[in-house]
């Protein structure tokens, strides 16, 4: 009997000294990479008279234009993003603020 217990407690004694490894983590690092462009909204009817004759030119007036963006580059350079979709299709135009199509 007095084997049976110290058997008993050598093994339990066991089971609970079990060392833990411990785990070795990587640092992860994140990069976060900041576009060097602004981009405004800007309401259609708030176009520029140059963008909006492009948009109505003939090779755009089947395009109906749905949202536009002021997009200001890291060098200063400034063009309009406008959003246009013509049944399912959807694109965009880059038209600088004399109205020509950069694109």
């Amino acid at each position: 009997m007095k084997n049976f217990i110290l058997s008993a407690a050598i093994l339990a004694f066991a089971g609970v000294s079990t060392v833990k490894a411990n785990e070795i983590r990587t640092p992860i690092a994140i990069v976060i990479q900041q576009d060097s462009s602004a981009k405004v909204p800007v309401k259609l009817e708030a176009l520029p008279a140059p963008v909006q004759t492009t948009l109505k030119a003939d090779a755009y007036k089947e395009w109906t234009p749905t949202t536009a963006f002021l997009i200001t580059e890291a060098d200063k350079t400034a063009y309009y993003q406008v959003n246009v979709k013509k049944g399912q299709e959807v694109a965009f135009l880059k038209v600088g603020k004399d109205g020509t199509v950069l694109q």
